[in-house]
């Protein structure tokens, strides 16, 4: 029985989450884009797809695409 390490390996660790951010600046000659948490950090990714003063989801410091402008709400359990 042969059995892929490095798969099993994979498998076992989570993905890295999707998040939303806001768009404060586009560099389009160097392909990045510079983006605001919602906790006030921010952080210099790579992607250039969200125009500046957008939302977009972000997955391990890409932009992934435009994210909707919805309501945040938060409920306690």
């Amino acid at each position: 029985m042969s059995t892929n390490l490095y798969r099993a390996l994979h498998e076992l660790l989570p993905e890295p989450p999707l998040q939303v951010a806001t768009v404060t600046a586009v560099y389009t000659a160097t392909g990045d884009s510079t983006i605001t948490w919602p906790g006030g950090a921010t952080q210099r990714i790579r992607g250039t797809s969200v125009a500046a003063g957008g939302l977009a989801f972000v997955r391990n410091g890409v932009i992934e695409g435009a994210a909707p402008a919805l309501t945040a709400e938060t409920i306690e359990v």
